[in-house]
């Protein structure tokens, strides 16, 4: 069965106001009206859709319980909806009604040639549930969303305070994200502590810092170094994810070029352990004082290599 988007239908926003949603109804109503357009079925059709959509939008108790289950379940339009999943069947006879199944499901029972084995309700799908399981095989739900960490959080864990819309409240939850999370992977929380009947799943999606970056379990991290301590080479404090350590800078480095620090990585949530690689950039100072730029003078007075060939 085809999900309905009746916001997208009625070309609104999912924050439109009343008047917004009627105003566009009527603007649509007319314009696919069968008697502006006789003989055109596609119009008929759209003018079908229309009516269906303010059916919905237009009343308060139905527009609230559709918005439950499109946030519930981040339902798209034109994406398949299974009511076998959630322990329904429906079966369609093929009736030619003014109305969609989709719409003969959640709001008519009977209509458009359809029937269900049982009524189905969006209550049902919000009702508190003890198991992975309710009674009648009813899943347990789940909520999806994301949530961004910084790499340093990621490395060392943290708890990070999120908004989640639930029904149209705001509910403020306290994530706790273990060491290690990686980008892409999965938390599962469960609800019942804010007071949502399921699992909320974040996706973890990390922010890189401009100075580190993360390449599978290998930390990537820029270190900057004067001219002269990459011609002369030098010994440098730097600080990682893992704290300060006290590195040697070779001479003659060149930018661009990584010295590796065995398992000083990323450590993963089972363990495993990526390597630290420290990425040379060659920074001239901003301000030179006269000594200074006149020591670069003489320097480029004397030296005689072209790094340009």
């Amino acid at each position: 069965m085809e999900y309905k988007d009746y916001y997208e239908i009625l070309g609104v926003d999912k924050n439109a106001s009343e008047d917004d949603i009627k105003k566009s109804f009527r603007q649509l109503a007319k314009k696919y009206h069968p008697d502006l357009n006789p003989g055109d079925n596609k119009a008929q059709e759209k003018f079908k859709e229309v009516n269906e959509a303010y059916e919905v939008l237009g009343d308060p108790e139905k527009k609230k319980k559709y918005d439950m289950f499109g946030n519930g379940y981040n339902f798209a339009g034109g994406q398949d909806f299974d009511p076998s999943q959630y322990g329904y069947t429906y079966t369609s006879t093929g009736g030619s009604g003014d109305f969609s199944d989709f719409f003969e499901m959640f709001f008519g029972g009977m209509g458009s040639g359809g029937r269900t084995s049982r009524s189905f309700s969006f209550e049902d799908l919000f009702a508190g549930r003890n198991s992975s399981r309710s009674k009648g095989g009813v899943p347990r739900q789940s909520y999806e969303s994301e949530l961004a960490i910084s790499l340093e959080e990621g490395f060392n864990g943290t708890t990070k305070e999120v908004n989640l819309n639930y029904g149209g409240e705001t509910k403020r939850l306290s994530v706790k994200i273990p060491k290690g999370m990686l980008p892409g992977k999965k938390l599962k929380v469960k609800g019942e502590k804010w007071g949502l009947n399921g699992d909320i799943i974040f996706k973890i999606n990390l922010i890189e810092d401009g100075k580190n970056k993360l390449d599978g379990l290998d930390i990537i991290t820029r270190v900057n170094v004067l001219p002269w301590e990459a011609s002369l080479g030098t010994k440098a404090i730097v600080t990682t994810m893992a704290g300060k350590i006290k590195v040697n800078i070779p001479k003659g480095i060149v930018g661009g070029k990584r010295i590796r620090i065995p398992k000083k990585g990323y450590v993963d949530t089972k363990g495993n352990t990526g390597d630290l690689y420290l990425e040379i950039n060659i920074v001239n100072p901003p301000n030179l004082s006269d000594e200074e730029e006149e020591l670069y003078q003489q320097l480029s007075e004397i030296s005689t290599y072209n790094p340009r060939g």
